[in-house]
């Protein structure tokens, strides 16, 4: 039995067999695709849910491959990433035959996702954006006063001038959302404001500024550092590996100073 779980512990993490899981998250995606178009999924229907039943067996034949292999289905479940891809698949079994139709698209597309636990450069970066997360905290607070306060001046001035952008404390987050993202903000939202008003101006060029230029330039920073951080955890540079073999070899010096006293 522990000759088996090896074999399948080395099928795992063969390129070959890693490289087959992708191709085939390829194909459920093409197939995925596919059935979005009314006059292909009528034509199609008997082979893409052909196709579907089929990718979604070689699945759980991988994960079982990769639970025997991990010795248990605990061990293999540590893994956060492993879990998502249990899920997933065990999802497809459960909801076969179930009237919720659209739930059961929405897990065939989520089968998509799996290329990121797959590919160790896509988890590489995932796994980044998620240590990002906690220190974003204190950024999306500073976001949220900084778009509470534009809303209300926003509302208080420009509702009767404006009343499809600013007539409400919601229709001006939403306007505040949309010159965020810089989409038409000056001939859109901008311009007949300042029509009517042409002090104005100066409420739409300094949200631009804190806003666009600012704020969302943290995130961009926070989200960089934190990849590179990442990414010299797991491979890191020359430079480090000599600091790090410094620390040892003080730790060691200390140790044998502490003996010798």
């Amino acid at each position: 039995m522990n000759q088996f779980r090896e074999v399948c512990a080395r099928i795992s993490r063969n390129p070959i067999f890693i490289n087959t899981v992708i191709v085939l998250i390829i194909f459920n995606a093409i197939l995925v695709g596919l059935e979005t178009y009314i006059s292909v999924d009528s034509q199609l229907y008997q082979w893409i849910y052909f196709g579907d039943r089929l990718i979604l067996w070689l699945f759980t034949l991988e994960i079982a491959i990769r639970i025997v292999g991990s010795f248990s289905v605990k061990d293999f479940l540590k893994d956060p990433w492993n879990a998502f891809d249990f899920a997933i698949v065990a999802l497809g079994h459960i909801l076969v035959g179930s009237h919720y139709v659209i739930i059961l698209r929405v897990i065939r597309v989520l089968r998509v996702l799996r290329a990121v636990s797959i590919i160790p450069s896509l988890r590489k970066m995932v796994n980044a954006l998620i240590l990002t997360i906690p220190s974003m905290g204190t950024i999306l607070l500073l976001l949220g006063i900084f778009f509470y306060i534009y809303a209300v001046v926003g509302t208080m001035l420009y509702s009767d001038m404006a009343p499809e952008y600013f007539g409400t404390l919601h229709n001006s987050l939403l306007t505040l959302f949309q010159l965020l993202t810089l989409d038409s903000w000056a001939s859109g939202v901008m311009a007949p404001v300042i029509e009517q008003e042409p002090t104005s101006w100066w409420y739409f060029i300094s949200f631009i500024i804190i806003g666009a230029f600012v704020i969302i330039n943290l995130f961009v920073g926070v989200i960089v550092n934190n990849v590179e951080e990442a990414s010299r955890e797991e491979t890191p540079s020359p430079t480090d590996i000599k600091l790090a073999e410094v620390q040892k070899e003080l730790a060691e010096i200390k140790a044998l100073l502490k003996s010798k006293t």
